[in-house]
């Protein structure tokens, strides 16, 4: 299998607290990976750093090979390589669902912009809201917008999708159409890297689920292993609680 995304030794402090401790962990191609632990067991950090969002403290993210964190690496080329959905949408509320999804292709990728519309209009049919082009960001539901996130992540046509717990700032009504659009996207091959606490998807979607607490990956494996048998007592405490 081919690694996608490499992390080496990775630590994150925010200043003497340590949300990070030496993290060691792959993505390969087309691979589904889902991160589960309680809040504040360093999975979001985890996310932030992989796109640098935040700046490590130390170690490496090797990338096709190279390690984007050395002097010599592009950062705003990577980053384009990595579609990013977060918690809050992050919509631009006073633009339409379509051209929240045409900026950044223009902007960044330097599409033409009808060039860049086609490809918008392409994934907003992929998460189903292609009807709503001309709709303004602030008209739509929570899960509606979520989608609409998803589809200008996958605008920029990406290597990897990573989702920031997608579906915590919804309704519980919203949440299913939203995980619908996620398991879609898995069937299609896409790498995905999911931060979430929604155990049901994760035992459905991931090819790997990693357990993390207090900043170290306790554990790692597939959904049936880490569902049904894990190996460590922090691993089965934490889902005792979780799947009460």
């Amino acid at each position: 299998m081919e690694k996608v995304i490499e992390i080496q030794h990775l630590s994150k402090s925010f200043g003497t607290h340590e949300v990070l401790k030496d993290i060691d962990f792959s993505v390969q191609k087309g691979e589904v990976v889902c991160v589960i632990g309680s809040s504040g067991s360093g999975k979001s950090t985890l996310l932030r750093c992989i796109n640098l969002l935040e700046k490590p403290s130390g170690g490496k993210i090797i990338y096709n090979g190279e390690d984007i964190l050395g002097d010599r690496h592009d950062i705003h080329a990577y980053r384009t390589k990595l579609g990013m959905v977060f918690q809050q949408f992050n919509l631009f509320n006073n633009h339409n669902v379509l051209n929240n999804c045409v900026v950044g292709q223009v902007k960044v990728m330097k599409r033409r912009k009808e060039e860049a519309e086609k490809v918008a209009i392409k994934y907003l049919n992929v998460v189903g809201m292609d009807q709503y082009v001309n709709a303004k960001a602030q008209q739509l539901s929570g899960g509606q917008k979520q989608r609409v996130a998803i589809a200008r992540a996958l605008s920029m046509e990406p290597d990897v999708m990573l989702f920031d717990e997608p579906t915590s700032a919804l309704d519980p009504e919203m949440v299913g159409e939203v995980l619908k659009v996620m398991k879609d996207l898995a069937k299609s091959g896409l790498t995905m890297l999911i931060v979430t606490h929604e155990m049901e998807f994760a035992k459905e979607v991931a090819d790997r689920v990693v357990f993390m607490d207090k900043g170290v990956i306790v554990e790692e494996g597939p959904p049936e292993q880490i569902f049904n048998q894990p190996q460590k007592e922090r691993t089965r405490e934490f889902l005792k609680r979780t799947l009460r």
